[in-house]
């Protein structure tokens, strides 16, 4: 009986694999277990998870850009200086073949000055680049939501998983309580000569695999117990306890349009695209202005040695400054700038386009989500039902099986299927709630 690989969690495939790693390599510490709901491993994943703290490192690092494009309605201000020493100035009044006369000249030369320069009119393009800066700040807050969001889901699947397993390992370690009882039976009866030594064997043989498959749901409960202490943040060691049982009826199902309008306001990946698309259109705004002229106020003052600007010329340190008004405009920007335009366009179209297809993988994955929670519960409904068909179908065979009426073989595959409904039931729980957390994150309600 293979129950792990037939109910093994497989919502979310990628969270499940079993690693190639068994418990002996990573011990649990069985003294020190620590109990945990699910609540309390949420907020320690949203605490300790690296994807997590690797998005508010993006969002600080975007708050920074925001502040660096607003530094940008500073004026620019430059402080200068320049030494040099000047060489002869022979003159070839004959010429060049012929010796020149030397022309006096002052052999040091220096200047020492400051300019500023505020823009005022830039074709709006400071105040764009602020939006755009803006708007990728909120992009990376989103993409936060979503990998808490994710992560959550992930910790949720880990930690129903150690659930399924436990619940796995209890119901097997009563069922091979009850098998031993009933072995003890059976061997009575072989030495009474009622049955067989080949219904002993048959029992034993059981047996022996159930207890077989304990090791198995110990080492799945190790792998799982791992994975979800890399994601919270604890030692690979810590035994974690999950406390919280499923409770289903405290979960009503609502009906599918609440859900399709929950995603159309909260869906994390809507909102992240709808904030590319208006970086595209930013971006578009940005390119247009490129052809509007440029206006700005700027200033400088130079104490420079000697005075050869103006005539007459002075071997003296003059102080000139200058202030006023600049304005620039390049007619050739209309040429330049005219593909430039036309590629933003097609980029903006192109990212409406991906606004659009982002709703309708939002609305796929909402209705799949409904569709397989809906299953998922009507699942547990049928599972209760096989559970006690299951449970009066063993106690008629073994009524008879006692009374010589039936074959060994009824009574150890009533057993099975007793212990398979079982099985059945728990998956089914485990199932339905971690295809809840689904509805709830593709939703952005996680």
């Amino acid at each position: 009986m293979n129950f792990n690989s037939k109910y093994h969690l497989t919502l979310l495939p990628a969270l499940m694999i079993v690693l190639p790693l068994s418990a002996k390599q990573f011990p649990t510490d069985t003294s020190k277990s620590l109990p945990l709901t699910i609540a309390q491993v949420w907020q320690k994943a949203e605490v300790n998870s690296k994807a997590v703290q690797i998005k508010q490192l993006h969002i600080t690092s975007s708050q920074e850009a925001i502040k660096d494009a607003k530094a940008e309605r500073l004026p620019e201000v430059n402080i200068n200086g320049e030494y040099a020493r000047v060489s002869n100035m022979p003159v070839y009044e004959n010429g060049l073949f012929s010796s020149p006369s030397q022309f006096p000249v002052l052999h040091t030369t220096y200047t020492v000055g400051a300019e500023a320069y505020l823009n005022v009119y830039n074709g709006n393009k400071v105040n764009l680049e602020i939006d755009a800066r803006k708007n990728e700040s909120n992009i990376a807050g989103e993409q936060k939501k979503l990998t808490v969001s994710e992560t959550k889901l992930h910790a949720a699947a880990y930690y129903l998983d150690m659930q399924r397993s436990l619940i796995f390992k209890d119901l097997l370690l009563k069922d091979i309580a009850a098998q031993e009882k009933q072995l003890l039976q059976i061997k009575t009866l072989q030495k009474n000569g009622v049955v067989l030594k080949s219904d002993v064997l048959r029992a034993e043989l059981k047996l022996s695999k159930q207890k077989l498959s304990l090791t198995q749901l110990d080492n799945d409960l190790a792998i799982a117990n791992q994975k979800l202490n890399i994601l919270i943040g604890l030692p690979d060691e810590q035994r974690i306890d999950p406390v919280e049982e499923v409770q289903l009826d405290s979960v009503q199902l609502k009906p599918y349009s609440t859900y399709m309008a929950d995603a159309a306001n909260g869906a994390y990946q809507v909102k992240i695209s709808e904030q590319e698309t208006a970086l595209k259109e930013l971006k578009l705004k940005s390119i247009k202005a490129n052809v509007l002229p440029k206006v700005g106020l700027f200033a400088a003052y130079n104490y420079s040695y000697p005075q050869i600007l103006f005539y007459p010329y002075s071997g003296s340190i003059y102080g000139l400054g200058f202030a006023g008004v600049k304005a620039s405009f390049s007619p050739s920007s209309f040429y330049h700038n005219n593909h430039k335009t036309k590629v933003a366009r097609l980029e903006l179209e192109s990212q409406e386009i991906e606004h659009a297809q982002t709703e309708d993988v939002v609305r796929q994955q909402v209705n799949e989500a409904w569709l397989r929670y809906r299953e998922a519960l009507n699942r547990v409904d049928v599972t209760q039902t096989n559970v006690k068909q299951a449970t009066e179908n063993r106690r008629i065979v073994s009524n008879t099986y006692f009374n010589q009426l039936s074959l060994i073989t009824d009574l150890l595959d009533a057993d099975t299927q007793l212990l398979q409904t079982r099985f059945d039931l728990a998956a089914a729980k485990i199932a339905a709630q971690l295809q809840y957390y689904q509805l709830q994150n593709v939703t952005g309600k996680l």
